[in-house]
């Protein structure tokens, strides 16, 4: 056994373990209104309906991945696959030409009366590694969801297919567009080496870092340059520094993209490609003001210009899990069979980023994992991507898409639930839009 193997059985034995205590300490609460499990069946009944087309879906984008703005195919599959079940579908939804929205309401529908529910759905893909995260399996869960809830009880169901997760935010420019002015909450499921009703799932901010010295020849005068690989080195050294009084959630990230062409010139020029990531909003506000200090800083020492560009895609916040629909999620997948780990399992240091964190700090909202992968698999990796379109991930997008459909009837029948998750959300601070952060 390597050191890598023996670190993750090491992990895996704390998070059984972990588990054991928390089950043995508090049962999962199980609440459930007039007609709930009869509501349930019918819904999974329906996606059983569709499984051939919710399979072509995973198998097809896996096949045929496209990158961030650019899924044009993989929107036509999901658009074509809804349009066959005679639904209109949007495309060019919310500013993006790869966006799609559709919508289900009941022939009572009354927005003052009944609630409106978004299942999202994403597809685009990794450079190199196509679907090493999965999003081939996110959207023929999306589908599928919809599919499933559609036609049962009273209010409005919207699918959103919202393109450039990967590196991006796409969310976010759909969101500025009003994508979510109508929604009461939303829900979506990202494929995971575990099944968990909830995981942490930290902010991400992106920052483009110039810095402009003096040319010298590096020989005969370097006194009369001013180094500007200098000050990108120093900013890397202060990063690394700055890591000691940082929680273990949150990370950074810094690679220098230019700094010079000839060793024999004192570079005038230097580029860096900076990631600051935090648990919290605050906090990652707080650690975006910790970097532009130590750029300023080396920029001081250096004797140079700093030229900085933060957000030149809006930044990602951190997913608000409303631990109210998470539980309902968990009680769909205990009935499919799945060990479902309650939040809190795996420790916040094992955590990336995504913008349906945008998402949840509007509405309530849920982001749980699905089980494709054993636990040693990690996202964004070959062997991921293989997992990915697996018998395996079909099933998981079966679940999933049951399970998401089951939590968007429950939030349109039961109105316990809903109060509650709203109450949830608004004690966590109420809505948080990225637009108002600098």
């Amino acid at each position: 056994m390597n050191p890598s193997d023996a670190y993750l059985a090491h992990m895996d034995a704390i998070v059984r373990e972990k588990v054991r205590s928390i089950e043995s300490a508090r049962a999962p609460e199980q609440e459930h209104y007039l007609g709930q499990a009869e509501l349930w069946q019918r819904v999974a009944d329906h996606v059983e309906r569709y499984r051939d087309e919710l399979s072509f879906i995973v198998r097809d984008l896996h096949a045929n991945p496209e990158l961030a703005f650019e899924e044009t195919r993989s929107a036509e599959v999901l658009a074509t696959t809804l349009e066959r079940q005679g639904f209109v579908v949007k495309r060019g939804a919310h500013s993006l030409p790869t966006a799609l929205r559709a919508e289900w309401q009941s022939v009572d529908f009354d927005p003052r009366r009944h609630r409106t529910i978004a299942v999202l759905a994403e597809y685009d893909a990794l450079p190199g590694i196509g679907h090493a995260c999965g999003h081939n399996i996110i959207a023929a869960a999306g589908v599928g969801g919809f599919l499933g809830a559609a036609g049962i009880g009273s209010g409005k169901i919207v699918f959103l297919g919202t393109p450039a997760e990967e590196g991006h935010t796409g969310k976010e420019y759909m969101i500025r567009a009003g994508m979510l002015d109508d929604i009461d909450a939303a829900v979506m499921v990202h494929p995971f080496n575990y099944d968990l009703s909830a995981h942490t799932w930290i902010g991400r901010r992106t920052l483009k870092v110039v810095f402009k010295g003096i040319a010298a020849h590096a020989s005969m005068q370097p006194y009369m340059g001013r180094n500007a690989l200098d000050a990108a080195n120093l900013v890397y050294q202060g990063i690394g520094l700055l890591r000691q009084q940082m929680p273990p959630s949150d990370r950074i990230h810094a690679v220098i993209d230019e700094g010079g062409h000839r060793a024999s010139i004192i570079p005038e020029r230097a580029e860096m490609s900076i990631y600051v990531r935090s648990l919290y909003v605050d906090t990652l506000m707080d650690l975006s003001t910790r970097i532009d200090d130590i750029l300023t800083g080396a920029a001081l020492m250096a004797g140079v210009e700093v030229e900085r560009s933060w957000d030149t895609h809006p930044m990602s916040l951190p997913v608000r899990n409303n631990t109210t629909l998470a539980d309902r999620w968990a009680q769909t997948q205990a009935a499919r069979g799945r060990e479902v780990l309650p939040f809190g399992v795996l420790p916040d240091s094992q955590a990336a980023s995504t913008d349906f964190g945008n998402v949840s700090q509007l509405v309530p909202g849920i982001h749980p994992t699905i089980k494709v992968a054993p636990p040693g698999v990690a996202l964004h990796t070959k062997e991921f991507a293989d997992y990915a379109a697996t018998d395996a991930a079909v099933t998981a997008a079966i679940d999933a898409a049951v399970g998401l459909g089951q939590v968007i009837v429950d939030t349109l029948c039961d109105d316990h639930l809903m109060n509650k998750a709203r109450s949830e959300f608004e004690n966590a601070g109420g809505p948080i839009r990225a637009t108002d952060l600098r």
